[in-house]
């Protein structure tokens, strides 16, 4: 039987370490390390056999965040986050703070502020925001649960997070939407 306090510290020292971990998020599980860290977002992509070119989700604790790592945050970004209740990310133009290698070639970052308790708090305490890509090979699907996860991406991380493991619900990734030059909302994943 696991400690969710337990829990939660051997993540953050994994973390703090430079260390990749499975855990849960407001949408499937995912694999993730601070956002902030290049060799550890690599070992990600090598994990997860996928090209360095795709970008991954960045979660972080509060609104207020976002503004750290992106140079223009438009105020109707935080207007239509307020007002949706599905677990949305989105992509913004010329991200900063971040591992070079965690943004897409043309400089943009997909952010996510998570609902999730266990994701608050670790990157509250971490001091930093951290990875989010779904727990599977590339080209392979999304996982919905834990018990979907492949041995290969349990084995290949450095840190599993115990906590929700026997939760059977079927999860669904974050929508994911962007905004145009000229202001208009572009649905990439509804």
């Amino acid at each position: 039987m696991f400690v969710y306090e337990e829990d939660l510290e051997a993540c953050l020292a994994a973390l703090q370490k430079g260390a990749i971990i499975l855990y849960p998020t407001d949408t499937v599980w995912g694999i993730g390390c601070d956002a902030t860290n290049e060799v550890a977002v690599a070992k990600i992509f090598a994990l997860k056999k996928r090209t360095d070119t795709k970008a991954m989700i960045v979660l972080v604790e509060e609104e207020q965040s976002i503004l750290n790592y992106v140079e223009d945050a438009q105020l109707q970004v935080f207007d239509y986050i307020k007002g949706i209740h599905k677990p949305t990310t989105v992509i913004y133009q010329k991200a900063k703070n971040l591992a070079n290698n965690l943004m897409a070639a043309d400089g943009s970052v997909a952010i996510r502020i998570t609902k999730d308790v266990f994701c608050k708090t670790i990157i509250k305490q971490l001091g930093k925001p951290i990875v989010s890509t779904s727990a599977n090979l590339s080209g392979y699907p999304t996982p919905m649960c834990f018990r979907d996860i492949s041995l290969d991406i349990i084995e290949g991380v450095d840190y599993v997070v115990k906590h929700r493991q026997d939760e059977t619900e079927l999860a669904q990734p974050s929508s994911i939407v962007k905004w145009d030059q000229e202001g208009n909302l572009i649905i990439i994943r509804p």
